[in-house]
């Protein structure tokens, strides 16, 4: 046990730090993109007075071929139909509206964890039959609070790519987000060493 405790706790460094590193590289990125702009705004905007064409210079010799610019009617007969679907297309979705989503699934979560928390660490207890120190309700609640917005991202992103299918309200994302917190909270403490919880007297 303690050596899947160790795997664990490896696991969950190994994951911060691999968000420490994505949060550097988008700072960076937003710091790059911040430059650029502040340098195109800085810019004098260009303008032109007058242009002047002086046709007596040029000499055409000879003026042969098509321009087409757009449709010709010749070619009219064999274009196909045009015709979309679009019932199933779907316009992207703006940053504005994935942040809203995802701040609203987010409050909607820490109310959750606030609330049922204890209900649900005292449930996994009971059926796993072990008695676990209270302290551990604030480590789990913080851990989870920690992977929140990576989670919610992975829904909502997960949601934008696979556009053909329905979309996946708030609620439906909430329901999915406190499953795998029950799933992470029974794994946690079925997973803590011998000495870190003791059975339960019946």
């Amino acid at each position: 046990m303690n050596q899947q405790l160790n795997i664990y706790l490896q696991q969950l460094h190994a994951f911060v730090e691999s968000q420490e590193k994505r949060i550097r590289s988008l700072e960076a990125t937003v710091k790059k993109l911040q430059e650029e702009t502040e340098f195109l705004r800085s810019r004098p905007p260009m303008q032109v007075d007058r242009i002047e064409y002086k046709f007596d210079q040029l000499k055409v010799e000879s003026l042969e071929g098509t321009l087409n610019i757009g449709l010709n009617p010749s070619e009219l007969q064999n274009i196909e139909d045009f015709a979309v679907d679009n019932k199933n297309i779907k316009a992207p979705v703006s940053p504005k509206t994935l942040m809203k989503r995802s701040m609203e699934v987010e409050d909607a979560i820490n109310q959750y964890l606030e609330r049922e928390l204890p209900e649900i660490t005292a449930s996994v207890q009971k059926e796993l039959n072990v008695n676990v120190d209270d302290s551990y309700i604030g480590f789990i609640k913080e851990d989870i609070k920690k992977q929140l917005p990576n989670r919610i991202d992975f829904y909502l992103q997960q949601q934008a790519s696979n556009r053909s299918e329905k979309d996946v309200t708030n609620e439906e994302i909430i329901e999915m987000i406190k499953k795998e917190i029950y799933n992470g909270v029974h794994a946690f403490i079925s997973h803590l060493p011998e000495n870190m919880k003791g059975m339960n007297k019946e």
